[in-house]
């Protein structure tokens, strides 16, 4: 059940059942962002870098400094959502840019490929040499490496995830926390949560997330599927940093967050889970100004605050 709010908002919104490969193209398109116009009259400094695949393909990146930031800032790592099919760097900018005006953090916003043009771990790959490139570069950027926080939301959640699941077993970067806004983690797509909110049209479906899942791993055999792609997989969640794992209670994503989650604290780990009453899939960054919208936004803010002091 949704949020009467919400649902009241949502009710005029276009929506579908499933995404189809000739509707990704429209979709893109519309999905494009105008970082210009969202970025004007902001005190903030926009730079443009670029870090390097490992087979050598450009990853555009964007660094959003506050006006009067200092050195040894906090660094959040975003990598956006769009179910690893559509979207950019920019989308979901409004998130971001809340915590560099709030916050004073230094947020660096990056590309990484998209299936199915590209496909396997070819995603969560390019995220990770993007961290690697701030994580080495971190003089030039004014920012302080052990203040580095990974976040995203939706697909840019699960490759969070899978970026930081890469930096513990690769020995590095150095992540201080996690933040994943109702991540995309298990290619399975088999959760009740995910079987509950099949044919019915939504923001994001079963079905659409079928079509995402099979973009990205192609012909690839569900049981070779490596836990970096789909998190849900890994073994062993011990040794992750503090972790922030969000979801609407109405959104397929919602059981293999919540137990995503569980599975961290089982190990040992920290997580803070946060399941809002009656949200569908990406609810806050649909409609911020609903009242849930601003509760979920206020908590993930409040706890990015915590970690970034207790990291300083």
């Amino acid at each position: 059940m949704l949020d009467p709010e919400l649902q009241e908002l949502i009710s005029g919104f276009p929506l579908v059942t499933e995404v189809t490969a000739e509707m990704l193209p429209i979709m893109r398109a519309g999905a494009a962002s105008d970082a210009d116009a969202l970025l004007a009259g902001r005190a903030i400094s926009r730079r443009e870098v670029t870090a390097t695949a490992s087979d050598g393909t450009a990853i555009p990146m964007t660094v959003i400094t506050p006006a009067e930031s200092t050195p040894g800032a906090a660094c959040v790592y975003w990598l956006h959502g769009g179910g690893m099919i559509l979207g950019d760097r920019f989308s979901q900018l409004d998130i971001q840019l809340e915590w560099v005006e709030r916050l004073g953090v230094v947020v660096v916003t990056a590309e990484y490929r998209l299936a199915p043009e590209a496909t396997g771990s070819t995603p969560v790959e390019d995220a990770f040499q993007g961290l690697r490139w701030v994580s080495e570069h971190a003089d030039e950027l004014g920012i302080d490496p052990n203040r580095l926080v990974v976040a995203g939301i939706s697909a840019g959640g699960g490759l969070a995830a899978g970026v930081t699941l890469m930096a513990r077993d690769l020995g590095g970067p150095a992540i201080a926390a996690q933040l994943l806004i109702c991540p995309m983690l298990d290619h399975r797509n088999d959760t009740a949560s995910s079987r509950q909110y099949a044919g019915q049209p939504g923001i994001w479906t079963h079905e659409t997330n079928r079509f995402a899942w099979n973009a990205v791993l192609g012909d690839m055999p569900a049981e070779l599927v490596p836990s970096y792609v789909s998190p849900a997989r890994a073994d062993d969640l011990s040794g992750l940093p503090a972790t922030y794992v969000d979801a609407g209670s109405a959104e397929v994503f919602r059981d293999e967050d919540v137990a995503y989650a569980s599975r961290i604290w089982a190990a040992g780990g920290q997580a803070e889970l946060h399941v809002w009453a009656g949200g569908f899939h990406g609810f806050d960054a649909v409609f911020p100004e609903a009242a849930l919208s601003v509760a979920a936004r206020a908590a993930r803010t409040r706890w990015l605050t915590g970690v970034i002091t207790r990291s300083a």
